[in-house]
């Protein structure tokens, strides 16, 4: 399966525990459901609300919004549910309720969270806006004081950014950091918005009150950091965004769309249509931009909209093909086919015999295990290396649980795995030492591998392309014992992967 998620992502719910709004919540269930329909299949469903769950945090609005998550829960269309604070839920409560804290009553980040979706290779970063907001009228008159506690919010939310990110290096992380897909949520807007402020029909002036207090140099910290696509809510108005500033990385030799890094900031109105704004949501859904191939990813946007005199739920961007809106993410988020089958073998804490013979059918049938592929090309060594990572895994695994016999066929494949690595690395040019920091790195695309190996000087192949095919038979002979004859080695059978 294409690495892919799906954002659904509503905000400014604002209840208030009185129970008005129950119905309204109930015809967005039910418009989520229309619009979920067809991500069944996607393994990561997150439902992200982006603050202000609560009109003003009494015990009964907090009951109320931690009923309303679980209801969503229990529909069973999201695999997880994520929210950071708004404005309103950290409202100073009254001496009789300020025993409850909102970060904890809804378990809400106090600062910033980073949550990995493995198979989606996603880093959702949660970060609360809340101090680096303006609070009051931007008049221009504002003191020192007001500036420096501005400056020093806003340097604060670029450091938290960074903190919750982690190192390249972190533990949970499959890949290397500058494969993931980052997305970033809060409740505050960090781009002025070119709808304009939400009560404009009262006549205030656009952008008056609490955005971020340094917008341009929050965004320009996201941008260095790989983050993707900024959430936000607060304004109770639709918007959409691209942001983009130089990257300094890009050399003349690419093109004028790869000298700009991009960020695309996506606002989301009040889902239940509070200040009688219209309400809406959004679906965000991130996977191949085509069924042709899988190198290029990109952001599938669905904009959902109500209008504030009734009605349902409608595509707000009706003019568009299908009502989607499509963005390149604009970097090679592809993985090679057995990346899957790794992560899924990853995942498991025992191995049962046919369990072993299904995943080894789906690692080694791979056109670089056949006598008709390129035996020492980097797209050899790539599948090499994926497969033999996974093995090992899997070796690991199943050798607890099974007859010594079907463990030494397994761990053979392991150690001739790792000899086809090594062989082909030879080939290539790659010294050990390099080859173990590629191993550690597990880089997940062909084009990762070509990149490193770009400049190597090959050695000469004479015999070397025997010897890997020998040592393909005999991975063809070790998987016999698994009640599997692949014809490692031999001619490709039809729809093999390539």
């Amino acid at each position: 399966m294409d690495r892919s998620f799906v954002i659904a992502q509503i905000s400014d719910l604002h209840l208030d525990g009185s129970g008005r709004l129950l119905a309204t919540i109930e015809a967005l269930g039910a418009a989520l459901r229309e619009s979920m329909a067809d991500f069944a299949g996607v393994p990561d469903r997150i439902l992200l609300i982006t603050g202000d769950l609560v009109d003003d945090p009494t015990p009964r609005a907090l009951d109320e919004a931690l009923a309303v998550i679980a209801s969503f829960r229990q529909t069973g269309l999201f695999t997880d549910i994520q929210a950071v604070a708004g404005n309103h839920d950290v409202k100073r409560a009254s001496q009789r309720v300020g025993r409850h804290d909102v970060y904890d009553y809804l378990h809400l980040p106090r600062t910033s969270k980073s949550v990995y979706y493995r198979q989606a290779g996603l880093d959702l970063v949660l970060l609360d806006s809340n101090r680096a907001s303006l609070t009051k009228l931007a008049s221009g008159n504002i003191d020192q004081g007001t500036y420096s506690a501005m400056v020093a919010d806003s340097a604060r939310l670029s450091v938290e950014l960074a903190g919750s990110l982690g190192s390249a290096g972190r533990a949970d992380y499959f890949e290397p950091a500058e494969n993931l897909v980052r997305v970033l949520a809060l409740h505050h807007h960090p781009l002025p918005q070119a709808t304009g402020e939400g009560k404009r029909f009262l006549g205030a002036p656009d952008e008056p009150l609490m955005y971020l207090a340094a917008p341009a140099t929050f965004l320009e910290a996201a941008t260095s950091l790989n983050i993707d696509l900024v959430l936000h809510g607060h304004r109770h108005v639709e918007g959409l965004t691209r942001y983009s500033i130089p990257d300094p990385r890009a050399t003349r030799s690419q093109s004028s769309e790869a000298f700009w890094r991009t960020i695309y900031v996506l606002s989301c109105p009040s889902s239940t249509g509070q200040g009688g704004d219209d309400a809406g949501f959004n679906i965000i859904h991130f996977g191949p931009m085509s069924d042709a191939g899988n190198s290029e990813y990109g952001f599938a946007i669905a904009r959902h909209s109500r209008p504030r005199n009734g009605g349902g739920f409608r595509l707000l961007d009706s003019n568009l093909p299908d009502g989607i809106i499509r963005l390149p993410a604009g970097r090679d988020y592809s993985r090679d086919p057995a990346v899957q089958t790794v992560i899924e073998i990853a995942s498991m804490a025992t191995l049962r015999r046919d369990q072993v013979a299904a995943l080894a059918r789906r690692l080694l049938m791979r056109r670089a295990f056949y006598a008709d592929s390129e035996p020492v090309s980097a797209d050899a060594l790539h599948t090499y290396l994926i497969t033999s990572q996974g093995w090992a895994d899997l070796d690991r695994k199943f050798s607890r649980s099974v007859s010594s016999h079907d463990a030494a066929a397994v761990a053979a494949v392991a150690v001739l795995l790792r000899r086809l690595v090594e062989q082909s690395a030879g080939v290539l040019g790659i010294d050990p030492l390099q080859l173990d920091e590629l191993l550690a790195r597990r880089l997940v695309s062909p084009e990762d591998l070509r990149r490193e190996c770009q400049g190597m000087p090959c050695t000469d192949t004479g015999g070397v392309e025997a010897q890997v095919l020998q040592l393909l038979r005999d991975l063809n002979e070790q998987v016999k014992v698994l009640g599997l004859d692949l014809g490692l080695g031999g001619e490709a059978p039809l729809q093999t992967p390539p």
